[in-house]
């Protein structure tokens, strides 16, 4: 059965995602000179720590995230729920708060036009936008995480 924002090549691209893609990915994520960060949040329900990787991309006060697989994804709803999350980019780590759903346009004003056609190119509508509390380094390393849940 579809999610409620793709279909059923949509909802098997996620599951590879998530199964395969991510481990690899979290190897990576986060460090300096990768494109891809982290997002460590905490479960809704299990109160364990996860990791997932995305796409975060640093503006003027905060970071955006695209939302490929739509506004329903676990991690943005524990970061949601929590009011928090940290952020790994470029090799640093941020403390986030106030994680918010804004459409494509507002995030096309901040993002720059390069990033913002190539998400429009994807068909990228929604994004997550998030305040940084602190610009300090947390000392935590990609690799020293914990366990990792894309979806």
């Amino acid at each position: 059965m579809p999610n409620k924002t793709g279909n059923a090549v949509t909802d098997a691209v996620r599951q590879f995602n998530k199964h395969v893609l991510n481990p690899a990915m979290l190897r990576l994520a986060g460090r300096k000179h990768w494109y891809a960060a982290a997002i460590q949040h905490t479960g809704r329900v299990s109160s364990r720590k996860r990791v997932t990787p995305v796409v975060a991309d640093r503006v003027t006060d905060g970071f955006i995230v695209p939302l490929p697989y739509g506004t329903e994804v676990d991690w943005l709803r524990n970061a949601i729920a929590e009011n928090h999350a940290t952020i790994t980019a470029g090799g640093s780590s941020f403390d986030v708060t106030n994680p918010r759903i804004i459409g494509a346009e507002e995030a096309a004003q901040q993002l720059s036009s390069r990033h913002s056609r190539a998400f429009k190119r994807f068909g990228i509508t929604d994004y997550a936008k998030f305040d940084v509390r602190t610009d300090t380094e947390t000392g935590t390393r990609p690799d020293d995480r914990e366990e990792h849940h894309g979806r």
